[in-house]
């Protein structure tokens, strides 16, 4: 319920902002706004035993269940609201657009078509750069407020990949980092550390961090320019190497009658060593227990933990268990302790700031991944549909208002930059038509205008169906492991 509900909520006030963004500058720039709907669009009634199934259908969801038209409006404004059950969609109509083909009535100002072409063009873009505006809102909300982040301590890296060949074996608190050739700017939590990292991996763009491990301050430089990524997942991390931040190698809840407890593992305890080989973070730890197994039985290994001040050696063999057909290891006990956190709060101003720089990298870095699967150097599986959209809604909700208030931003920005495409029938198309009329001073043929806006319909449901394919794919293989 939670998941639904948040996605409602969530992607309801996204669209409300979209529209209001195109309303509030139309009514600015005296164009007449007919109809303000949302969670509705405009579909044509059917008609008695002529319409389709698919028609009828479409209708009846998309159909408004409640409309007002307040007394008190903006001067030469009859707007009619209305509130629909759709929760994909919303739309305003103005007086001359929105399929209107007779010509433009002459002297009626507050005709869209008789607005000059900046004007349109403003009103088209308004909705975007709503979303955008928002974004930033919303991120500056977040700094205001303050939010609980792992600091920026690194858990043990990974064998072999990039961050070990730079040295980073685990527990280095990274101070500062950039793009290498770039100013070092300070780091104040992980999540900063895994952005600068996921924007160096996918643009190819080496990553430079000044970092300090046991007193001793050192810079290093992840090579992340000769990796050819093509998907955003756990796979890529593994092969930067950073995985998560620093989580204490300690047991937790013991299952009795299981391996840890017959091993005499107690709650509380820290793992220092296992085999001989020392245990930086409990990721580190559940590694080396799931590969503790040999010939379908757990391997024995001795392990050195502190309890109370005190360090002791056992004996500790995981028992064998099949995940997803692979034989590993498992002790029956609860592994690792959550991360150092830190609560990172800013001012106005320098919130507000970096909610200005947070819109704009993630605009850009949107561009530039959509560009990149336009090309074909990064997967369409990295597109996601409602499906994941609103599984991510329900579980920063469940985490907290300030993670469901950062997802928010990114789905705005998403949704701001997503629209300014320049493909028919979004509003970046619309904004290519005036542009076009701008600078020819002719407007888009009727003919084109019918070729184009069905090309646009085209790309637009095949970015749809590659959405929802991935989202099925997702939810099959998670089902079948």
């Amino acid at each position: 319920m939670l998941t639904l509900v948040s996605f409602i909520v969530g992607l309801g006030l996204l669209i409300t902002v979209h529209e209001y963004g195109h309303y509030r500058t139309a009514v600015a720039c005296g164009v007449a706004v007919q109809r303000f709907g949302i969670a509705t669009f405009p579909v044509t009634p059917p008609e008695p035993g002529k319409s389709s199934a698919l028609h009828r259908f479409f209708y009846f969801i998309t159909k408004p269940v409640w409309e007002w038209q307040p007394r008190r409006q903006h001067k030469g404004q009859n707007t009619v609201f209305a509130v629909g059950l759709f929760p994909l969609a919303g739309y305003i109509q103005m007086l001359g657009q929105n399929g209107d083909k007779d010509p433009p009535a002459a002297g009626v100002a507050s005709d869209f078509r008789n607005k000059p072409v900046l004007q349109r063009m403003a009103i088209v873009a308004a909705g975007p750069l709503a979303n955008l505006l928002l974004a930033v809102l919303l991120y500056a909300g977040v700094n205001w407020y303050g939010v609980e982040e792992a600091r920026p301590v690194l858990g043990a890296t990974v064998a072999g990949s990039y961050a070990h060949k730079a040295g980073l074996l685990g527990g280095e608190k990274v101070e500062s980092g950039a793009f290498d050739g770039e100013a070092l700017e300070p780091i104040q939590t992980f999540e900063e550390v895994r952005w600068l990292l996921t924007r160096g991996a996918l643009d190819g763009r080496d990553v430079r961090f000044a970092v300090d491990r046991d007193g001793k301050k050192t810079e290093t430089v992840l090579r992340l320019s000769t990796l050819r990524a093509s998907n955003a997942d756990e796979k890529l991390f593994r092969e930067v190497g950073i995985m998560g931040p620093l989580a204490l190698a300690a047991i937790g809840d013991v299952k009795d009658g299981g391996a840890a407890q017959r091993a005499g593992l107690k709650k509380g305890d820290v793992v220092l060593s296992v085999g001989g080989e020392e245990v930086i973070d409990g990721q580190r730890l559940r590694e080396l227990i799931r590969s503790s197994v040999a010939d379908g039985k757990g391997v024995a290994k001795p392990w050195q933990v502190r309890r109370d001040g005190k360090v002791l050696t056992l004996e500790v063999q995981p028992a064998p268990a099949v995940d997803a057909g692979k034989t590993i290891g498992r002790i029956e006990a609860f592994v690792g302790a959550p991360p150092a956190m830190v609560t990172v709060r800013h001012g106005v101003l320098e919130g507000l700031w970096k909610g200005v720089v947070r819109t704009a990298e993630m605009s850009a870095f949107t561009l530039r991944m959509m560009g990149k699967m336009l090309t074909g150097q990064l997967s369409l599986k990295n597109l996601s549909g409602p499906i994941t959209i609103a599984e991510y809604a329900g579980k920063s909700a469940d985490v907290g208002l300030t993670y469901y208030l950062l997802y928010l931003a990114v789905l705005s920005v998403s949704l701001g930059v997503l629209n300014l495409l320049p493909v028919p029938v979004l509003d970046g198309g619309h904004l290519m038509y005036y542009l076009w009329e701008g600078l020819t001073g002719k407007s888009v043929s009727d003919a084109w205008m019918d070729y184009l806006q069905r090309g646009g319909t085209v790309v637009l449901l095949a970015m749809i169906s590659v959405a929802l394919f991935n989202d099925f794919a997702r939810q099959i293989s998670r089902f079948f492991g």
